[in-house]
């Protein structure tokens, strides 16, 4: 087994998105466009109402896929194909947008305190135009398992410590797994060779592929076909992120995501004509 050492660390940018939500935006930034087929990962998190009520109204998508996952709060689904779902605190998302919908995402308070992460996965060009897909799952239907060195782990799409994430039949073969770790305790895991991985630091902090990281900090990780995660004297909790990278061009503009301009532009004229929704 050849463990993967961190290449790049990245640390999440002050940014706001939908109407003012307010979050820490690792990518895109100016200077991380992309990490293959990862498109976008934000962490939005507070206990002020006024930094996120307004919420992720109506908008539309094209071409990729969306994860949501909530630490705290709750936050009501709704899009233009009648799906619906309330996400809870531990409760996950996974949404293809594939050939186009229109969906809002809105909070929903408890105790005014609102945190959870967005995730974008591309999709490649054969799927781009494949029938929109909802999944969601309560907390109680996502696997958690408790290991003897205290490690708590919690598989919502792929297979770690012996359990198997609730997501199924998405297209990069992901692998997302959240992690707690006692203070001083460390934990390994096999991931694929071909895959993409990246582990992002959320609470506490870490040593990740020899590199220390502090809070709100991604390692991207080189080759190998293990990971190891070491925790902090503090303990740390950490968001595992695997899958397999396309390799194709990607065209992006807002909230579409496909291979060309012309393919972009045609998603406009399909979204004003009414097509998705």
């Amino acid at each position: 087994m050849t463990i993967r050492q961190t290449e790049h660390i990245i640390r999440g940018e002050d940014a706001s998105d939908g109407a003012g939500v307010k979050m820490k935006r690792v990518f895109p930034t100016q200077r991380v466009a992309l990490i293959d087929p990862f498109l976008l990962f934000d962490e939005f998190g507070s206990d002020d109402p006024n930094a996120y009520i307004g919420g992720f109204p109506d908008h539309p998508h094209r071409g990729f896929e969306t994860v949501t996952y909530m630490l705290a709060g709750r936050m009501r689904h709704f899009d233009s194909r009648g799906n619906s779902g309330l996400l809870t605190a531990g409760a996950a998302q996974w949404m293809t947008a594939g050939s186009g919908l229109i969906h809002s995402e809105m909070p929903e308070q408890t105790d005014g305190l609102m945190r959870g992460f967005q995730i974008w996965i591309n999709l490649p060009a054969k799927e781009k135009m494949i029938p929109p897909r909802y999944q969601d799952y309560a907390p109680e239907e996502i696997p958690v398992t408790t290991l003897e060195n205290g490690t708590v782990v919690k598989v919502v799409a792929g297979e770690a410590a012996g359990i198997i994430g609730p997501v199924n039949g998405v297209s990069r073969q992901p692998l997302l797994v959240d992690v707690t770790l006692p203070a001083g305790t460390s934990w390994r895991q096999a991931v694929d060779e071909e895959a993409t991985v990246l582990a992002h630091v959320f609470e506490g902090t870490a040593e990740i592929g020899g590199k220390a990281l502090g809070t709100t900090q991604m390692a991207v990780l080189g080759q190998g076909d293990e990971i190891e995660l070491k925790a902090g004297p503090l303990g740390a909790r950490i968001l595992v992120l695997a899958a397999k990278p396309i390799g194709e061009p990607v065209a992006r503009y807002g909230p579409f995501v496909m291979n060309t301009r012309e393919e972009i532009e045609q998603a406009f004229e399909d979204y004003r004509a009414g097509k998705m929704g």
